[in-house]
């Protein structure tokens, strides 16, 4: 059942309104302290006409979403309306065909979302907002110079530069109207899987190779059961894709040099690296490699054991690359990771004496610390790398000024670690020349679709590697070669990533056993999981923020009038988002919100509605 945000006109306003679902919806009462009085619609075709509160013609408003946002596009639909707008409605089945639409300008304002996976408030807003960012439509050069000094600022300096960033943002030029802040969550079936060994953290995704069954031994015979709403994979090469369809894939299927702890702190653990140490100056960053990861390939349906490892020319390559926006056609991540510099192995082991530590000490003396084996001798052979002997692989990271974040951005996926050699072996094309109908990239997801006439020429660096996939699902098996014999090494052999787009759909599997793990459990589902006995639910505050992106092209009305933005803006009322949601979701004020407290608050004001508008009609 849709619930709405409507008012009829014949209705008599008073302190508190009653909600009414028309167009042959049965009806809902819910209590506003802060609505104001709304108009009366009627929906056609996709299109609301209202009788607006505001004086004069309402104006029109294209609002894109996909159909799986039914709820949130009713409220903002409503909300909209009863402020003097006519909303016509854009909505497309799945994310591909909504990207197209947006893509082609089809809107004025795109329900969209944002989620920082790597913890830090730049990745936040440098893809989103800077003047030629991987997913920006701006080109605002006050927006690009607050990005870049708050990126260079420490945690307890950038607090007042994102402050600044936010006021021109969302609420001096409107460039994106705030919606909420979303929880995280996941749904286990705990009679099945130990919920002690399924994680949520609050940026990265599901580690997968912490995850075990209640009878152990089940880990070596049957496959994990998950799921995930999107089939069709953008790219399974790290650097080419960044969205829901392979942000989870990608992490588990290539190791980086860093991760994020579960609260988003950095850390070795289950990392490339065994030790990191960041240089005074915080422009010089040394990792020491481990020497225990070798890729792993497919042969018929397994995961066999490449003999190759995993060492410092393979992080050179992967990390030139990743900054390189010429490296691949349609790289989506290299603004990501700009700011490195150059990346090196270290040949002097004198030179790790010499440089100093931020924390304190040499660099030596860091890396060193908890290791079984001091430093020895440094090795450019990747081969001849032997940890319990003394002999390791040091990588040194620069960037191009001083920029302590570049850390979590190398906990992304996009930083995962690819074979130098099976990537330059697979890209033979010429990057300037790609034919999309005749070369195919490594990580294109055709190599890995049942029934197509390409080879699985997958490395995989990672705990994981994909087999093969088909609409229904994606099959994974263990790589036998990732830190054997560790804590590190995964526990269960394979998994199984059902491709279940409908949440009440995928809410069913769960309870029925056909997945054991629903991960992204809608707010509105969760007294479902809660009154199954066998089911545990699990929340946090997540980093995903939901938001109306305005389209600021020069033949929509919405890119060169500030003042019908605005309209829209405090059009946006965030209590009743909350309301619906019954508190579970949280006030935004942008993608930084939930990774700094700026104090800044959006509240719904339909007096500033009507001045704006008004101004907008007055420089028609």
């Amino acid at each position: 059942m849709r619930q709405s945000y409507k008012f009829t006109k014949t209705l008599t306003v008073l302190l508190l309104s009653l909600l009414l679902v028309l167009a042959g919806c049965s009806s809902v009462t819910t209590k506003s302290d802060t609505a104001a009085p709304a108009a009366t619609t009627t929906e056609t075709e996709g299109e609301t006409t209202a009788e607006p509160t505001t004086t004069g013609t309402p104006v029109d408003i294209e609002l894109l979403a996909m159909t799986s946002q039914e709820s949130d596009v009713n409220i903002i639909r409503d909300q909209l309306t009863k402020n003097g707008f006519n909303v016509k409605l854009n909505l497309q089945p799945d994310y591909g065909s909504f990207k197209s639409q947006q893509d082609a300008g089809n809107y004025d304002i795109a329900l969209s979302s944002w989620t920082t996976v790597t913890g830090n408030p730049d990745y936040a807003v440098r893809s989103l907002f800077k003047t030629g960012g991987d997913y920006s439509i701006l080109a605002d050069s006050e927006i690009d110079s607050l990005i870049d000094k708050a990126a260079m600022e420490s945690p307890e300096d950038y607090v007042a530069t994102y402050k600044e960033l936010e006021q021109k943002l969302v609420f001096d030029n409107a460039y994106i109207a705030p919606l909420y802040i979303s929880l995280k969550s996941q749904a286990i079936n705990k009679e099945i899987l130990n919920p002690e060994s399924v994680r949520l953290s609050k940026s990265r995704a599901l580690a997968w190779e912490d995850i075990s069954f209640n009878d152990t031994a089940k880990n070596a015979t049957d496959p994990l059961l998950i799921t995930q709403a999107m089939s069709t994979l953008t790219s399974l090469d790290p650097i080419k894709g960044n969205d829901g369809s392979i942000n989870t894939i990608n992490t588990n299927m290539y190791v980086r040099l860093i991760n994020l702890t579960d609260d988003d702190k950095i850390t070795s653990d289950g990392s490339l690296s065994r030790n990191f140490s960041i240089a005074d100056g915080n422009s010089d960053y040394y990792f020491i490699l481990r020497d225990d990861i070798n890729f792993a390939k497919v042969e018929g349906d397994k995961a066999v054991d490449t003999g190759e490892r995993v060492g410092a020319d393979d992080v050179i390559f992967s990390l030139d690359r990743a900054k390189n926006k010429d490296s691949v056609p349609d790289h989506r991540t290299y603004s990501l990771h700009e700011h490195i510099g150059t990346v090196e192995a270290v040949k002097d082991l004198a030179s790790l004496d010499s440089a100093q530590a931020a924390s304190g000490g040499t660099i030596r003396e860091a890396l060193e610390a908890g290791l079984e084996a001091p430093i020895s001798e440094l090795v450019e052979d990747k081969t001849q790398a032997d940890n319990a002997a003394g002999k390791y692989q040091v990588v040194k990271l620069t960037t191009t000024e001083p920029f302590p974040q570049v850390l979590n951005y190398l906990g992304h996926q996009s930083a995962g670690i690819v074979s130098k050699k099976q990537v330059e072996n697979i890209n033979t094309y010429d990057v300037a020349k790609f034919d999309v109908t005749k070369d195919i990239p490594y990580g294109d997801q055709n190599t890995v679709t049942e029934g197509a006439a390409y080879d699985n020429t997958l490395y995989a660096s990672g705990p994981y590697i994909l087999t093969k996939k088909n609409d229904y699902d994606a099959k994974f098996v263990k790589n036998p070669a990732y830190m054997p014999g560790t804590e590190n090494e995964p526990n269960i052999s394979s998994i199984d990533v059902r491709f279940i787009a409908d949440a009440d759909s995928a809410l069913a599997a769960l309870r029925s056993g056909e997945i054991y793990s629903y991960y992204g459990v809608p707010e509105t589902k969760f007294s479902v999981v809660e009154g199954d006995s066998k089911l545990q639910l699990q929340t946090l505050e997540s980093n995903g923020v939901t938001y109306l992106l305005f389209n600021t092209a020069e033949n929509r009305p919405v890119g060169t009038s500030a003042d019908l933005r605005k309209a829209v803006l405090y059009s946006i009322n965030q209590d009743e988002i909350l309301q619906f949601y019954e508190g579970n979701k949280i006030k935004a004020a942008s993608t930084v919100s939930p990774l700094v407290d700026t104090g800044n608050v959006l509240t719904a004001d339909p007096a500033k509605v009507k001045e704006f508008l008004a101004a907008y009609e007055a420089s028609k």
